[in-house]
């Protein structure tokens, strides 16, 4: 039988699968911790700088630093290591290292768990980032903090990926929607639980501690998840992979003593080395692959500079700064039921859906160009560009699912790898975009309309993946359903070119 088969008979989401998502999931409250942390262990607080006697204002840093007081009871680091005026840009600095990790942990550890398995990459990542974690806690100077977070993002950056890719891979097809959604909520609820924790915990090195500690209670529960079947079936390795099947179906109360899965032939496993061998380059040489990463990356890449453009002004608001965080998670949720409503439904899907909330977050930033600044109604430009965020953010957990089931397994990291790397692009630049304000002051809005929009269009071109069998090898690509890159019912894709379909 094929794996699809096998997991009719284990089980697609029985007891044992639940408990193993159910610590992935919650490995994510952990992981939005360590990404938002900076924005409370960095908060500046108001500071009052006294006149020298002779009039002046303290020019050296040395000076200055005797002449300050902080007028807002804060501990961060802002206020230990004087991170004012001049070096005002070193927390930043220590935030753009964090995304600067992640950049380079998705390139890394995507093609690096489709060579040697994701087991053993997910749980050295998340071991490591619990130590550097600590560092972070405990960093005697400036220094040994930014490098400490950008160890740490290196590490959520690769981890992240592979997690995710692990809760789809532990289930049956008909479920991988429900898991990415899962993931991607409980992220959004980790950043609320992250406010909350910051309102509690004051101290900086307290509350980078406490949020780190939980990574420890993951990782020991992490130990005792399997290997994917589905990674080990993909390299040839069959009875590995029944090995696992049978333990899950075990563990799910079914009998499963004659499972037995598809051997796969001497050339498809010469192929699957190659793929190992290949990795990133298999996105640009083979043809329906090379065009697919383009697209999807514009996509990512275009959800991202969305996202966080719009968070980025959503978050001037006034108020405090932990309630701010805690909305910046729960705006949010909202997002995650329309996807699970929309991307199972037969009309909708996932290529449409995740077009049509594009569009309409790009929508919604055209609709602010119209509306006057400062307006106290209910249709505000915050209001829209709340809107706009709850329509990308179910854009982007779309993309997640909708990726991970457009790539072969032997390939699959690898372009999530990629994808996440154009994503962190688009996140870079979105500060950026604000700044376009000099120019007209709804140039910004008008970057992200477009960018919405533009993505949404192109987004059409990819294939629908609902109700479809999950590729496992690139082999499988060349088949006329799976080939496809342009959805048409005016072309068939047959002998390796497109022909007219007269069906």
């Amino acid at each position: 039988m094929d794996l699809e088969d096998a997991f009719q008979v284990v089980g697609e989401f029985g007891p044992y699968q639940k408990r193993a998502v159910a610590v992935l999931v919650l490995t994510q409250l952990y992981m939005a911790c360590q990404s938002m942390l900076i924005v409370l262990v960095g908060s500046t607080p108001e500071y009052r700088i006294e006149q020298e006697k002779s009039g002046g204002v303290p020019s050296g840093q040395q000076e200055l630093l005797q002449h300050v007081t902080f007028t807002e009871n804060i501990d961060s680091i802002v206020t230990e290591w004087f991170l004012i005026k001049h070096q005002a840009y070193k927390v930043s600095l220590a935030g753009s290292l964090f995304f600067a990790g992640l950049l380079v942990g998705n390139v890394v550890f995507g093609p690096l768990s489709d060579k040697i398995g994701r087991r053993p990459v997910y749980l050295t990542g998340l071991f490591f980032e619990v130590i550097f974690g600590y560092v972070t806690a405990l960093a005697p100077s400036y220094e040994v903090f930014a490098v400490s977070r950008l160890l740490v993002g290196l590490m959520n950056g690769g981890i992240g990926l592979v997690c995710f890719v692990l809760t789809q891979e532990y289930v049956g097809k008909s479920y991988w929607a429900m898991t990415g959604t899962l993931t991607s909520m409980t992220f959004a609820v980790g950043i609320a639980l992250f406010g909350a924790l910051g309102y509690f915990i004051r101290p900086w090195r307290s509350l980078a501690t406490v949020a780190n500690s939980s990574g420890v209670l993951f990782f020991l529960l992490s130990v005792t998840l399997p290997e994917s079947p589905r990674w080990l079936y993909s390299q040839g390795q069959t009875e590995r992979a029944e090995e696992v099947l049978r333990y899950m179906a075990l563990r799910n109360g079914n009998a499963a003593n004659r499972l037995r899965l598809q051997r796969v032939g001497g050339a498809a496993k010469a192929g699957n080395r190659d793929n190992r061998g290949a990795g990133v380059l298999q996105l640009v040489i083979h043809p329906v692959l090379r065009l697919r990463t383009m697209v999807l990356m514009y996509v990512w890449y275009a959800c991202s500079l969305v996202y966080y453009g719009l968070t980025l002004g959503a978050s001037e608001t006034s108020g405090s700064r932990y309630v701010n965080v805690a909305m910046y998670g729960l705006v949010e949720l909202p997002a995650y039921p329309l996807c699970i409503y929309f991307i199972n439904k037969h009309w909708a899907g996932r290529r449409k859906s995740m077009a049509s909330f594009l569009c309409l977050a790009g929508s919604a930033c055209l609709c602010t160009t119209f509306i006057p600044e400062n307006t106290g109604t209910l249709l505000s430009v915050t209001s829209l560009a709340l809107l706009g965020k709850l329509m990308v953010s179910a854009a982007f957990n779309i993309a997640y699912v909708y990726t991970s089931e457009l790539y072969p397994t032997v390939i699959r990291n690898a372009g999530l790898g990629v994808c996440s790397m154009s994503c962190r692009v688009g996140g870079i630049l979105a500060p950026f975009v604000p700044s376009m304000r000099a120019l007209h002051s709804s140039m910004p809005f008008t970057v992200f309309c477009l960018s919405g929009l533009s993505a949404g269009c192109l987004g059409l071109l990819l294939p629908e993946t609902l109700n479809g069998p999950a590729a496992e090898t690139l082999e499988e690509l060349s088949s006329p359903t799976r080939g496809r890159v342009l959805e048409s019912k005016a072309l068939l894709y047959e002998d390796d070119k497109w022909k007219p379909n007269h069906k």
